[in-house]
């Protein structure tokens, strides 16, 4: 084999590899990343919370009508409702029917995900209380939605003027996996705005967003 044909081998095999290796970890490559959808450390569900129980978005994401950044929310704002609930409804009869018929004491049923969030925060099932000694590693969300550096974008310009979230994000409340609805390109930001300021967006009527380019870009 001559040094050219090895050198072409060796750099399909890096490609190749690269890739293999980014589908592996939800590496989320350049350019558009409509319907990116990684895995999270919690498979966290934004249908049941924000959708079934619908809990408002800014109750876990404080920062979305006072800072550029919507925020994760912290495992605290989590444990606000989990340090109670501890598995679905459906477990907890369960186990109900269980300690009843083998005439046992109840058992606090905790789910696999729960687990997770109970073990970075350092909660202990058993005693119902944080332990300190059993603190574990912190969660680590995998960002979904995310510009360029060089976009400057604030959700507090949007969420004050009765953008809903789903104009960018979709009907997040249906999700059981987060992905990317939108292209989020400077095309669909343009047209959205052109849209709102002619009366084109039913919901966003009399508002008069600009597209000036040192809006996004300054």
């Amino acid at each position: 084999m001559t040094e050219r044909n090895i050198t072409i081998v060796l750099l399909i095999a890096l490609v190749t590899g690269t890739i293999i290796y980014a589908s592996s970890v939800d590496l989320n490559l350049p350019g558009n990343n409509q319907g990116y959808a990684p895995e999270q450390p919690i498979a966290f569900s934004h249908r049941l919370h924000s959708g079934n129980l619908q809990i408002d978005c800014q109750y876990c994401h404080t920062g979305a009508d006072k800072s550029r950044h919507a925020g994760i929310p912290p495992a605290s704002v989590c444990m606000n409702c989990h340090r109670f609930v501890t598995s679905s409804w459906d477990d907890v009869k369960i186990e109900e029917q269980k300690a009843q018929e083998e005439n046992r004491d109840l058992k606090i049923p905790v789910s696999e995900e729960l687990a997770k969030l109970y073990t970075a925060v350092g909660f202990d099932t058993e005693k119902m209380q944080y332990d300190p000694d059993k603190i574990g590693k912190p969660l680590e969300w995998v960002r979904v939605h995310s510009l360029p550096a060089y976009v400057y974008f604030d959700h507090r310009r949007h969420v004050n003027s009765d953008v809903a979230c789903q104009q960018c994000h979709g009907p997040i409340e249906t999700m059981e996996k987060v992905s990317q609805e939108s292209s989020l390109s400077m095309g669909w930001c343009v047209n959205c705005h052109r849209d709102a300021k002619n009366g084109i967006l039913a919901d966003l009527k009399g508002k008069n967003p600009s597209t000036n380019c040192t809006v996004c870009h300054y």
